[in-house]
């Protein structure tokens, strides 16, 4: 019996130090962020998803794209947490979050108050506040001089993307300075058909092209409206601003 007790005892104690290593090599996984390499593309991260009721549609390609808008940043609170793409967030390094760019986008940061840049790597997704179009880490807003003000006006400009090879080593490929595509408003999405079509026949007194697409979805067919805006990214960027003034607060970009 007492043989029986001391096996016991020496199995709980082994399941401790197990346990014991697991906790300690995690967290020096967590302190050695900034040796942490980029990851390739997930595919999941190309997936539409929701945030507080509105649904974002990742870009298939970064090609041409430009923005100006606030951005911020985050950190402490963050740091060492996961990113969209799997990493650990590092603010510490110069990476970003972002709505819908491809994961992996390389993204020159101009701040428009100071004339000061920096080039970040997409590695998150966010911010989700209004009129935002990029979230920070630290070391990249300090470059910038936006830590103690918190937010700054700023143009972003699409470089390029890292995409693996398949040895490992990550390729970084070039995007030429011009846009092109065919860009969508997205200004409404119904169960009922009729609803969809009633909305089509109101914005079609106004505008050229209007479809209604039927899309499947677990909770059931949706029927989305949507405006053609343009072929090239800035008119249709535009755009979308002049339809949130005319009443459709929640209209967004949709890229074919």
């Amino acid at each position: 019996m007492k043989k029986a007790n001391n096996l016991l005892v020496w199995a709980l104690l082994s399941a401790a130090l197990l346990v014991l290593q697991g906790c300690g090599s995690h967290e020096r996984a967590v302190h050695g962020l900034k040796h942490s390499r980029p990851k390739p593309y997930v595919k999941g991260t190309q997936r539409p998803y929701k945030i507080n009721g509105k649904t974002y549609y990742p870009l298939p390609s970064a090609i041409g794209y430009s923005e100006t808008g606030l951005a911020s940043w985050y950190g402490p609170k963050f740091h060492g947490r996961q990113t969209a793409n799997g990493e650990r967030y590092n603010m510490y390094g110069f990476t970003a979050a972002h709505r819908i760019l491809p994961m992996n986008t390389m993204v020159r940061v101009e701040n428009l108050e100071n004339g000061r840049s920096v080039v970040v790597r997409i590695n998150d997704r966010g911010p989700f506040i209004k009129n935002r179009v990029i979230d920070l880490s630290r070391s990249a807003a300090a470059k910038l001089g936006m830590l103690k003000r918190g937010v700054a006006k700023v143009k972003i400009t699409a470089l390029g993307e890292l995409a693996p090879l398949s040895e490992g080593r990550p390729r970084f490929s070039h995007i030429p300075d011009f846009e092109h595509g065919q860009f969508y408003i997205q200004v409404g999405s119904f169960k009922r058909p009729e609803n969809a079509y009633r909305l089509r026949a109101r914005l079609a007194r106004r505008y050229r092209k209007v479809v209604v697409l039927r899309h499947g979805a677990r909770r059931g067919t949706m029927y989305r409206v949507q405006v053609f805006a343009s072929s090239t990214l800035s008119r249709a960027r535009e755009m979308v601003w002049q339809m949130e003034q005319n009443g459709f607060p929640g209209a967004f970009l949709v890229s074919r």
